[in-house]
């Protein structure tokens, strides 16, 4: 959770492995641009569009500078 905090207050991108409902894991690459309550709104730079997250279902996370991992 601060590790996305920090992503949202320093407007870094991070990526991510997610969980989906369907139980598929896939790998992200977020803009995170809000968290409320248990959900994480980012922009997805993967599927070009905005999008919420459960944060509970966000396996791992790195952030990135310049679009290269930390």
């Amino acid at each position: 959770m601060k590790e996305l905090q920090r992503a949202i207050s320093q407007q870094q991108c991070i990526k991510i492995i997610y969980l989906g409902k369907d139980g598929q894991m896939s790998q992200r690459t977020l803009r995170p641009l809000a968290i409320v309550g248990d959900r994480l709104k980012a922009y997805c730079l993967t599927r070009k569009a905005p999008r919420i997250f459960a944060i509970e279902n966000i396996l791992a996370s790195e952030q990135l500078v310049n679009n290269h991992a930390v």
